[in-house]
């Protein structure tokens, strides 16, 4: 019976070997356990016949919220234009300029301030010295009469007017020496006429009427170029022919004397007909580019027919002469009415 001592119905965790193992894990665990340490502890959980190593886990500091850095994006490629590519060159001309236009506007104003506290502007073309018995008998400022739109071809039409009269200078030379190798006097006479005539009638015949068009706008000086600039370009293409009777030296005196085996004279004659070829080219171009501008400013023949009657009307001896026609007039109604209200009755 001493094998059956132990009592069935008794606690079985009230025996002593029981009661120590538990209390001593618990007091193991407890105890070894830091929650703020960095290591890890191993825990043994003891039991009858039975132990466990227990990591506990590190409690560490908090970590940080994961963040994106952005990586700056490379810019896209970038390559200059052709108009951005300014050199310097470029920049210092442009800046010139604007800087020689600046003056030519201060300059316009100080002329016409001038103009204004002086009354009339003096005349300064053409510029003969002081001591000249002769002083100049126009006022030419293509700066400051001519609008900025226009001065090119104003520009122009003045230095055409000085090939023209360098031409005429030329011709003269010209028939010089065809008088002395063919002993013709006519191209030589003529061409002298020509130049004393056709170079102060060519610039108040067509180049101030354009000159005078440009700077009022006016209708009937357009037309008064025209009309005479035509006849000049005709008489130009005439002198680039060189009718010997004519008075010009041109391409028909150039064949003469390649002819009579006088190469040199021949040859200076071919370098006066290319001049006046020339000459008569340009003019024709003058022609068209002075039309065509013409014909975008509005101006028409009816303008310049409104333009003239105002004008004749607005003229010192046109209202003169009308005054003193209906003044007489009036006098000579008043004497008959007079001499009709005296006279006898039968």
């Amino acid at each position: 019976m001493s094998g059956f001592d132990d009592n069935p119905f008794a606690d079985p965790f009230a025996e002593p070997s029981i009661q120590q193992a538990t209390r001593s894990s618990t007091q193991n665990g407890l105890e070894e356990y830091d929650p703020f340490s960095s290591t890890p502890t191993n825990t043994t959980v003891g039991g009858t016949g039975n132990t466990t190593n227990y990591v506990q886990p590190t409690v560490g500091a908090p970590t940080q919220p994961a963040m994106v850095t952005p990586t700056p994006a490379n810019p896209p490629s970038y390559t200059p234009s052709a108009q951005q590519q300014v050199s310097s060159a470029e920049f210092q001309r442009r800046q010139e300029e604007l800087e020689k236009k600046a003056e030519e506007l201060a300059r316009k104003e100080e002329e016409l301030k001038n103009a204004g506290t002086q009354g009339a502007r003096q005349d300064n073309w053409p510029p003969l010295p002081s001591k000249f018995p002769v002083g100049p008998c126009f006022y030419q400022d293509i700066n400051v009469d001519i609008p900025l739109e226009f001065q090119k071809i104003v520009r122009m039409l003045y230095y055409l007017w000085m090939f023209h009269a360098l031409m005429l200078l030329l011709n003269i030379l010209g028939g010089l020496s065809v008088f002395i190798a063919f002993n013709e006097g006519a191209v030589f006479g003529l061409s002298i006429l020509y130049f004393f005539i056709f170079t102060p009638f060519s610039y108040i015949c067509w180049f101030r009427p354009v000159y005078k068009a440009f700077r009022s706008d006016s209708s009937i000086n357009f037309m008064v170029f025209f009309f005479v600039f035509s006849f000049q370009l005709i008489v130009s293409i005439i002198s680039a022919i060189g009718i010997p009777s004519m008075g010009s030296c041109g391409w028909v005196t150039v064949g003469k004397a390649f002819n009579e085996s006088k190469i040199g004279l021949g040859v200076f004659l071919a370098l006066i007909a290319c001049c006046s070829t020339f000459l008569a080219l340009v003019m024709a171009y003058a022609l068209l580019w002075v039309h065509r501008i013409y014909r975008s400013t509005g101006a028409s023949f009816a303008k310049a027919q409104v333009e003239f009657s105002q004008g004749v009307m607005k003229n010192e001896h046109v209202q003169n002469v009308a005054a003193n026609a209906a003044t007489a007039a009036v006098r000579t109604q008043m004497t008959q009415s007079t001499t009709g209200a005296t006279s006898p009755r039968f």
